[in-house]
């Protein structure tokens, strides 16, 4: 198929099969709803939807013609028996480097790194913990006379004492998030404020919502645990129904912002590989991968690269051929284009061209 004539029905079906797969799961997890709590029911519906809009869009990103052959190309990679004898480390590598520790960044600012680790792993741990709860797939029951029973997907899973370190840390859980989230949006909030490159380009509903939603969500989410703690319970309806209305605004609206790139940055993994696998030297025979420029000779990027730029092309309707045994434009150097360009021109004016 061309996937640049991928039908619109595509995406659209894919959103509704994930968004049905979700309340299917909700329905297993809770027990046929038994364990859902109806007051989480504007979560449950945000999330369903988001999810569908997540698909749809991530849909429609994997299969433009230069994201499908990443796509493709890594997973041919990832699935290969002689790439993972000779890259066992790389995917596990690249996982710390570019998601879980995210050290590139570290490179370019420490400060920056700190941020954007705070939020990442603000924002990932609360969804881990707030997702499970709101679909009825984790729930505790009191066990006489100190004691909690933790259950999920309908199974026990074990004991733990109320008042002990453990119970403190599972019912403080989002409490510690919203405080990580919260130092990661300080930092980010001070340097939007004082960053002139930042100042010139950010965009208020791009780049400075989204950071006020979840301050927004980590600040009302605290007050709810103040409430209940120290206040007796007073003002707790109306910080749930803000909190609530928060995090579902911030959820219908993580398909479509900034925070999309969370969805994306996975896909990393299958480019790296897919451009180590391509770029060096074959382990059998030990010939290389790497193309040559038809007219100098240097080196280019891996031959597996430059077919899948010009497969992309011949996708979107554009063919480089120069005829004859010239080959491709794509398989010339930077330099070489440049040449051929200016040869041409010569031959289309002559001396007028100079």
């Amino acid at each position: 198929m061309n996937r640049r004539n991928v039908p619109v029905s595509v995406p659209i079906v894919a959103a509704a099969l994930a968004g049905a797969l979700l309340v299917l799961l909700m329905y297993l997890g809770s027990r046929g709803f038994q364990d859902f709590d109806s007051a989480l029911i504007g979560y449950a519906v945000a999330s369903v939807f988001a999810f569908a809009a997540l698909v749809y869009r991530y849909t429609l990103w994997i299969t433009r013609p230069p994201t499908w052959r990443y796509f493709k190309g890594g997973w041919i990679n990832f699935l290969s028996w002689r790439n993972f004898r000779r890259y066992t480390l790389l995917v596990p590598v690249a996982l710390w480097r570019d998601i879980f520790g995210q050290t590139f960044i570290r490179k370019r600012s420490l400060l920056r790194w700190v941020m954007h680790l705070s939020i990442f792993w603000g924002v990932v741990l609360s969804l881990l913990i707030t997702f499970p709860l709101t679909f009825g797939w984790i729930r505790f029951t009191l066990v006489p006379p100190d004691h909690y029973l933790f259950w999920f997907f309908g199974f026990p899973i074990f004991h733990f004492s109320i008042e002990g370190g453990l119970g403190f840390l599972i019912f403080k859980a989002l409490d510690f998030t919203a405080l990580l989230l919260i130092v990661g949006l300080a930092i980010a909030f001070w340097r939007r404020t004082r960053d002139v490159g930042l100042l010139t380009t950010q965009r208020f509903g791009f780049d400075l919502l989204p950071l006020v939603l979840l301050f927004a969500i980590a600040v009302t989410g605290l007050a709810l645990t103040a409430s209940f703690t120290w206040w007796e319970g007073r003002f707790y309806w109306f910080l749930s129904l803000t909190h609530q209305v928060v995090v579902v605004t911030w959820l219908l609206s993580l398909p479509f912002g900034k925070f999309f790139h969370i969805i994306e940055r996975p896909a990393s993994i299958g480019v790296t590989l897919y451009q180590t696998v391509n770029q060096e030297v074959e382990h059998y025979g030990e010939q290389p991968q790497t193309g040559r420029c038809r007219r100098c000779g240097d080196e280019l990027p891996s031959q597996q690269f430059i077919e899948d730029v010009k497969g992309t092309l011949v996708d979107l309707g554009q063919r480089y051929d120069l005829g004859g045994d010239r080959g491709w434009l794509q398989d010339y150097c930077p330099t070489c284009k440049r040449v051929l360009r200016g040869q041409a021109y010569f031959q289309l004016m002559g001396k007028g061209f100079l």
